[in-house]
């Protein structure tokens, strides 16, 4: 394998010549220039990117941090973030914390001790201190980390009214809620939106929410005991799509037909959702716009360029499939 010795003997310059072409930095006549770069070429000479981090404490390498890769959301996301680091040249780091604080932290130390110049973090645990801790650019991602730290996001308590008053207008008659947990601040924001759309209603009571914490068997086991202690619940608003199957896979168990006697939505808009029998209609979200909206503020804030906007929320729209009745007739 070439050295930068070997290229700077070809190229008949010195090592300090080819490392100022290499790196950008500093003067190097045309014909020089010209000389350099194709002995880089003849010799197919890679050069050292630990090296080049060490001497510029850059490494045009970013981090993505998400919570869980099983959620087939998340994966989607990260396509996302991908596609735009590598339209600009960067490389992407895709770490999984499985939700636990001390992984996440071992990710950002480690990433960190490479000179990584930002992250992308999906996180209900991190802290404002230890993001200005870190000294990087950090980019928050799905969850609001503080509402003075660059974010993406969508509106998400909104989309959760939106998608109650769907169940309320197709005829849905007392409507439940499965929830992620309370300390992520979408799931949260999720359930304020149908309580805040259904506690006044004559039929609503203690126990139409429960938490499946945004997992497929916890989400079915929820679902459950929820549909054998109130079996008049005729809709329910299932906080992720992931969730949305359990839910499903819950029905078929006790023979509960969707749609015709249980109408369902999620929220998020995986492809997942397409393939459940019937297709599960939910609120959808842009998720490769909200993905590649991260990653192009991250690398901004690296880049020195500024944004007019440091916080970004889109909106959901309704994705009409099998599983809400229509008209409740």
């Amino acid at each position: 394998m070439a050295t930068i010795r070997d290229v700077a003997k070809q190229a008949g310059v010195s090592v300090a010549t080819v490392s100022r072409v290499l790196n950008s930095n500093g003067y190097v006549n045309e014909d020089t220039r010209v000389k350099v770069t194709e002995a880089i070429k003849e010799l197919n000479y890679l050069p050292n990117d630990v090296a080049r981090s060490l001497f510029k404490r850059r490494s045009k390498m970013i981090g993505l941090i998400l919570p869980d890769i099983t959620n087939p959301f998340f994966p989607e996301l990260a396509r996302a973030v991908e596609d735009v680091a590598n339209e600009t040249e960067y490389t992407f780091v895709l770490c999984n914390s499985d939700n636990q604080m001390e992984k996440e932290q071992q990710y950002l130390t480690a990433l960190k001790q490479k000179y990584i110049d930002g992250f992308i973090v999906v996180s209900s645990t991190l802290t404002t201190e230890q993001v200005h801790e870190l000294n990087v650019p950090v980019v928050a991602l799905d969850r609001i980390i503080s509402p003075h730290m660059p974010s993406v996001s969508v509106q998400n308590y909104e989309g959760a009214q939106e998608a109650v008053q769907y169940l309320i207008e197709n005829g849905c008659q007392k409507i439940a809620h499965i929830s992620g947990p309370d300390y992520v601040d979408n799931a949260h924001a999720r359930k304020q939106g149908y309580l805040d759309m259904v506690r006044d209603k004559d039929w609503y009571e203690d126990g139409l929410v429960v938490d499946g914490k945004y997992e497929l068997d916890p989400a079915k086991k929820a679902a459950t005991q929820l549909l054998e202690q109130h079996p008049d619940v005729d809709g329910i608003f299932v906080g992720n799509d992931l969730m949305a199957v359990g839910v499903l896979k819950a029905a078929e168990a006790l023979g509960i037909k969707v749609p015709e006697d249980l109408s369902i939505i999620g929220f998020d808009g995986i492809a997942l959702g397409e393939t459940t029998t019937p297709a599960l209609t939910t609120m959808g979200q842009p998720i490769y716009d909200v993905g590649s909206k991260a990653a192009e503020l991250l690398i901004n804030y690296i880049e020195g360029i500024p944004s007019v906007h440091s916080n970004h929320s889109f909106g959901v729209q309704i994705i009409e499939r099998e599983t809400v009745k229509k008209g409740g007739v």
